[in-house]
């Protein structure tokens, strides 16, 4: 697959955390201009070295919880991100060969919880 670009959607500012709360950044992937359902080989080692991505940005603990939607939808998978700032998050996630193949498209949101709720 050929390399695609396209801006991802990034929140900017860092809203204001109520005591007991966490931000978190919530990465959305969306089916970008090279999605295919078709199964190729190219398509498998794509999906892949996507895996490979999430478990090492897991295995360092910035990226907490993660998976695919189960239906067929734009939205194709959701993560959190424990980390600094919307970009930390935007760079982690542009750095996923699925996105830097234009497979997959990138968004990332502040999100609120509360402190302790996630592993």
């Amino acid at each position: 697959m050929k390399k695609v670009a396209r801006e991802p959607v990034q929140a900017t500012a860092r809203p204001e955390v109520p005591e007991g709360m966490a931000v978190y950044y919530l990465g959305l992937l969306l089916r970008g201009p090279a999605w295919t359902a078709e199964q190729t080989p190219e398509v498998e080692r794509l999906q892949a070295a996507h895996q490979a991505h999430l478990r090492r940005l897991r295995e360092s603990g910035k990226l907490v919880i993660m998976g695919p939607l189960l239906d067929d939808g734009q939205i194709r998978g959701v993560s959190v991100f424990r980390v600094d700032s919307p970009e930390e998050a935007l760079a982690l996630m542009t750095s996923d060969p699925a996105v830097q193949t234009g497979r997959l498209v990138c968004e990332v949101h502040p999100w609120m919880a509360p402190r302790g709720i996630l592993p």
